[in-house]
């Protein structure tokens, strides 16, 4: 039986049905603070999933789901990733993403469950020294959300010396696209990620799509980052799953396509799926914007056997897909 905290929410509820589709029984354990109760009533439809409302600040939340269920291994989403926010409120990040980790990972020795994949990020990176950027390059993030991630890096790898507590850091990049069906899909309040924000652009909401910066040493003047597609994520969390029950040894991994997209080619992009023009604007750049960020992820293709398969051209059709859903969804309760 699989764990995987956040499941309510985008990737994680992603990841839920791949495990499901590869005939797993899940455990979804959630605040519903970002993540939807639909989504969980979702993934109820699709396969053997048992639904926890918790908090991992509260230890005892956890400890009931590990005393009730018999968990084989934890797929652990669950965390604030909001980079402006983190700056604003940085005790919020380091709270649950920091020390509700640590309960996790307590409860987990506790209950001798030692196998965890976790959700990391690219921000534990920084500003990139050089692209594409692969496992050795130097973390030094630049905000509270990329610094919460790589402590729990770190503590992971003090756990595993202390207690055999074995992970994968998956840290990806960009995510972009939705269950090709439009069974569960990108759901935030605010929502921050540049494919959806385009595509709510033009549903006669009155709002514009802003372009920050024209200016930046790339191939149209526009930011460039690596859009991988969350369906191809979610094979990724099952096979490094797969790895730790082969290997029984800690890892990590980047997990991207290996090619940039700028902004602009993701905006021709929409326009060509949705066959229309879209209104945009271009304004100044946003601080601490590095003009190019994409991965080397040469090292998941060879020892996890992962590779994306979806285009971008994919991503935005399952997102325009999910998106021309998500009204009649939000009133599925």
């Amino acid at each position: 039986m699989i764990l995987i905290t956040g499941a309510a929410g985008y990737i994680g509820s992603h990841t839920a049905i791949n495990f499901l589709n590869n005939g797993y029984e899940v455990v979804v354990f959630d605040n519903l603070e970002n993540g939807h109760i639909q989504t969980v009533n979702a993934l109820k439809k699709i396969g053997n999933v048992h639904f926890v409302q918790g908090d991992l600040r509260n230890i005892s939340d956890i400890e009931s789901v590990f005393e009730k269920y018999k968990i084989d291994a934890v797929i652990h989403f669950a965390a604030f990733a909001l980079v402006g926010e983190s700056v604003e409120n940085p005790a919020k990040y380091y709270r649950n993403n920091v020390f509700g980790t640590m309960n996790l990972l307590d409860i987990m020795v506790k209950y001798d469950v030692k196998k965890i994949v976790f959700s990391s990020t690219c921000a534990t990176y920084g500003e990139p020294k050089y692209t594409p950027i692969d496992e050795n390059h130097p973390q030094n993030p630049i905000n509270p959300y990329g610094n919460s991630k790589l402590c729990v890096e770190y503590m992971l790898k003090d756990y595993d010396v202390a207690y055999g507590l074995k992970s994968i850091r998956l840290r990806y990049f960009n995510v972009a696209g939705c269950d090709e069906e439009a069974r569960v899909g990108e759901w935030h309040e605010p929502e921050t990620h540049l494919v959806p924000n385009i595509l709510k652009s033009t549903f006669g909401n009155g709002k514009k799509f802003k372009i920050f910066g024209n200016d930046y040493d790339t191939v149209d003047g526009t930011c460039i980052r690596d859009y991988v597609n969350v369906e191809d994520l979610a094979e990724a969390h099952r096979l490094a799953y797969k790895y730790l029950c082969d290997n029984n040894e800690s890892n990590v991994f980047n997990l991207g396509t290996e090619q940039g997209d700028s902004v602009k080619q993701v905006f021709d992009t929409c326009e060509k799926v949705l066959n229309r023009k879209i209104d945009v604007e271009i304004v100044e750049r946003r601080p601490g914007d590095p003009a190019k960020l994409y991965a080397n992820a040469s090292k998941a293709k060879q020892i996890l056997g992962w590779s994306p398969k979806r285009t971008l051209e994919n991503s935005i059709q399952s997102a325009y897909k999910w998106e021309c859903n998500l009204d009649n969804f939000k009133n599925n309760v």
